[in-house]
């Protein structure tokens, strides 16, 4: 026998997951035979793609689905790439094509699940999610994917079976009793402590284990009243995944600092890429921003795009900076010399075909109130609503959240005081928009609209140039998927429970009070 090939040595790095050594070898082959090694272009865009090279990733993923046009498993690593990347019209194009090819594996059809609910294509998502179960009825993780994917799109009854399926095929199988705790309201009679309390000896070696029980112990113990528990559990669960986080707030205070040296004056700049059609809902995560989102979205003429990623990942892309971070002080200088128009246009375009069929859309990533000064010069028609919640209430309700493990946002909420901290920031950059952009952002206050339903709809509408329509009020029946932390509550009517919730831990909350007092936040009487 001769000497191993270079694919031949490229596939064993593969298989090991040795990803730099795969990419290089692939290429190596490449250059050999760059048509009869032709498998290599898949081995080399999947090595990248691990290694989060995103554009060589998906330069050689597109080159193995044009040399393999019947490969649905390469198409659907294209779909991935492209959905991480952020360009989720290519992604569901690639995904579309890789399911025309009728796939049967549930690596391929797992994979096509995902993309779809990152472009929240949530029923296609579902389609598939079903098949990948039904194709290996034993695996826990494809009954958790399908139960996600009804819980986006209010199936409740349908997650609650998936997820207990899930669990009896793997009881260790955490991050399920997480969100089986957060399904509905626990009652006396019917609830998941006994379960979750006799697993929590085995999670112990587990951060990640520890996190989501706890977590799940916390919302059940706070659904039947006693507040003491759930804020012990709370405490310890976001202890456990902090563990694994290192987080310094001094990151956070350059970044806030940094956007407000970008954006020192007022601008009356309108260069920018002269498009009607988004509606911006920004603010603090959990602050209802997205009830807000749900009355927009029930006009007839404004479509729900969902939590978009989209205009930090196009600020990026343009800004060509090297740094690992989504925002940080490099992208924002880089970032300052992107032509405004350019800029709105190519986050319009990036957007699509999800949007477009209808005049208006909504973007709700609340965290997009970090990139409020770019959003008004490069799209100068933009409508932008920033969302307001007691302070209180809302680092409670920050810190109380489980946010997307893989998001670069919320590092913060893992520590009371590290979320209080980062309120602090946020109130101080929203001073500052106001300043710098009179009369570009409307302010909503969470408790105004819950008092007054009507009144505070009628101000939205008239504030993105709508007219009145009456479907606004009867959000909770909008059929639209819901993809965000509040996907089980924003299907119920308006309700008043969230208002002074922090008052159930008035003591627990003692030094966070103290903070937000010092800064100015909170009245000293509170």
């Amino acid at each position: 026998m001769g000497e191993p090939t270079f694919a031949d040595q490229a596939a064993a790095a593969f298989n090991r997951r040795d990803w730099p050594r795969a990419r290089e070898l692939a290429l190596r082959a490449l250059e050999q035979a760059p048509l009869a090694r032709s498998g290599m272009h898949y081995v080399a865009g999947i090595a990248c793609l691990e290694m989060q090279q995103l554009v060589p990733a998906i330069g050689w993923l597109r080159q193995a689905v044009e040399l393999h046009p019947g490969r649905a498993d390469f198409a659907a690593q294209l779909a991935k790439a492209l959905s991480i990347a952020r360009m989720p019209g290519d992604a569901v194009a690639a995904a579309d094509r890789a399911l025309a090819l009728a796939p049967a594996d549930p690596i391929t059809l797992d994979t096509l699940g995902v993309v779809y609910t990152q472009a929240n294509a949530h029923e296609r998502a579902i389609a598939v999610f079903r098949r990948a179960a039904a194709c290996m009825p034993g695996a826990a993780h494809y009954r958790f994917n399908l139960a996600t994917s009804l819980v986006f799109a209010g199936d409740t009854q349908g997650a609650e079976q998936e997820l207990e399926a899930c669990l009896a095929l793997d009881p260790a199988f955490w991050k399920a009793h997480l969100t089986l705790a957060q399904l509905r309201h626990q009652t006396r009679e019917r609830n998941h402590l006994e379960r979750l309390r006799s697993l929590l000896t085995e999670a112990s070696a587990d951060p990640a284990g520890a996190m989501y029980l706890h977590l799940a112990l916390a919302k059940e113990y706070e659904d039947l009243g006693d507040y003491p528990a759930a804020f012990d559990h709370l405490v310890r669960g976001k202890a456990a995944g902090r563990a694994s986080r290192p987080y310094a707030a001094r990151r956070d205070e350059a970044l806030f600092e940094a956007l407000m040296r970008a954006f020192s004056q007022p601008s009356q700049e309108a260069s920018g890429f002269p498009c009607e059609e988004p509606i911006f809902v920004i603010g603090m995560p959990r602050s209802g921003t997205t009830l807000v989102e749900r009355i927009l979205s029930s006009h007839p003429d404004v479509h729900s795009a969902g939590e978009l990623q989209n205009f930090g990942a196009v600020l990026k892309r343009l800004s060509a900076s090297p740094t690992p971070y989504l925002l940080d002080p490099d992208t924002i200088a880089r970032a300052r010399r992107i032509a405004p128009r350019h800029l709105g246009e190519a986050y319009v375009a990036s957007t699509r075909p999800a949007t477009g069929a209808k005049p208006r859309f909504v973007d709700k990533l609340p965290h997009n109130f970090l990139y409020a000064g770019f959003i008004a010069r490069a799209l100068p028609k933009a409508r932008i609503i920033c969302l307001r919640r007691d302070p209180l209430d809302t680092c409670l309700s920050n810190f109380r959240q489980l946010f997307a493990q893989t998001s670069p946002y919320y590092d913060y909420s893992f520590d009371l005081l590290d979320t209080g901290r980062y309120y602090v920031l946020f109130d101080r950059l929203m001073a500052h928009w106001r300043r710098v952009l009179p009369d570009r952002i409307l302010e909503v206050r969470y408790e105004s609209l819950v008092d007054d339903q009507e009144a505070g709809t009628r101000a939205l509408l008239q504030h993105c140039g709508l007219p009145w329509d009456e479907a606004c009020l009867r959000f909770e029946h909008n059929p639209a998927p819901v993809a965000t932390a509040s996907a089980v509550q924003v299907r119920s009517p308006i309700y008043r429970t969230a208002i002074r919730r922090w008052e159930r831990y008035r003591a627990q909350l003692a030094p966070v009070r103290e903070l937000l007092r010092h800064a100015g936040l909170v009245p000293e009487d509170d």
